[in-house]
């Protein structure tokens, strides 16, 4: 579902590599339609802020489903329709150079009507690319 029919996760060809809380992946392949620097290759800084903005809203899935694992199916996705960032920061560390990106977050608060989440963005060594932190509308 988030992969196939979250249009825009299909476009930045974002694959769920970890549903494991406390800290859901997702990872990405380099492609040319990412590229934000002909000369370089480098990774887009939208690209990067968008991975971080969905892998963020990811976690909060995971952890919404976690917490109310006890409630049917249809009113756990009916949860996941109320989301929505209200707040995104991201602090671009190093330039998106690789071949493969991995982004992870961990979500620091999941209150009633509000959640926060911490991520980050690394390439295939490892290298820390980018950090993010946000802010979600969960109901």
């Amino acid at each position: 579902l988030w992969e196939d029919r979250v249009t825009f996760n299909k476009t930045l060809g974002l694959k769920i590599e970890s549903f494991a809380l406390p800290e859901p992946r997702v990872r990405f392949d380099m492609r040319p339609e990412l590229v934000g620097h002909y000369l370089y290759g480098r990774l887009h800084g939208g690209v990067t802020s968008s991975v971080l903005d969905a892998t963020g809203g990811f976690a909060l899935m995971c952890a919404i489903a976690d917490k109310h694992r006890d409630e049917p199916p249809e009113q756990v996705m009916l949860r996941f329709t109320r989301m929505g960032t209200i707040d995104l920061r991201i602090d671009f560390l190093r330039q998106g150079i690789g071949e493969r990106f991995y982004a992870a977050a961990r979500v620091t608060r999941l209150g009633g009507r509000i959640g926060s989440v911490q991520m980050t963005l690394t390439n295939e060594t490892g290298l820390l690319i980018a950090t993010g932190a946000a802010s979600y509308v969960i109901s």
